[in-house]
């Protein structure tokens, strides 16, 4: 079923939509070292994951990030916003690395086989991956604050489905709201 939701166009123009209305957030505010304005200083990324089928429908605008950079001389501090497509620093999307990790918990070899077919995912990229979820993401300060929202406490050894269960609504749905939950995390001075 999420095979189906990664090969949508209208998906990834949502998750679009969402990063521009945070984007225009962000704008709206600050610098936050001295408060001057925020201008335009989207770059370039090569994401990787996004099925072919798809990428031939997606313009270029779904490879760039948006971010800022402070218009005061001296300062030129970048505001990098949260994002629902890319997880930080990580070269793929970040709907692949959240259901890739899901997906092939504890998958048989050739499922895994198939999901590199599917994507392009080594085996040793989603072991990285589970690593990952399991302990680096689970050390960070954002986690050990937010774990509390969850009642009984989400699974560590069974992340990213552990905690993609408790958020409601259809596939597409859950997906958006965890990728929100992990929009702090994303980047810029959101991820201190």
């Amino acid at each position: 079923m999420y095979r189906e939701l990664l090969a949508d166009a209208t998906f990834h123009n949502l998750l679009l939509a969402c990063d521009r209305d945070l984007a225009e957030e962000a704008r709206a505010g600050r610098c936050s070292l001295c408060g001057g304005v925020l201008h335009s200083a989207t770059y370039p990324r090569k994401p990787r994951g996004r099925p072919r089928s798809v990428s031939r429908q997606l313009g270029p605008e779904h490879d760039r990030r948006f971010s800022f950079c402070c218009a005061v001389d001296g300062c030129r501090s970048r505001a990098t916003p949260p994002s629902l497509r890319f997880l930080g620093p990580k070269v793929y999307l970040a709907t692949i690395v959240v259901l890739v990790s899901i997906v092939l918990h504890g998958a048989s070899p050739k499922r895994v086989r198939r999901m590199h077919e599917a994507v392009g995912v080594d085996r040793r990229t989603v072991e990285r991956w589970r690593r990952w979820w399991c302990d680096s993401f689970t050390a960070t300060p954002f986690w050990q604050i937010a774990r509390a929202a969850f009642m009984p406490p989400v699974e560590h050894e069974c992340l990213p489905g552990s905690l993609i269960e408790r958020f409601s609504g259809g596939d597409a749905d859950r997906l958006i709201a965890m990728l929100r939950f992990l929009g702090p995390i994303t980047g810029g001075s959101h991820a201190r």
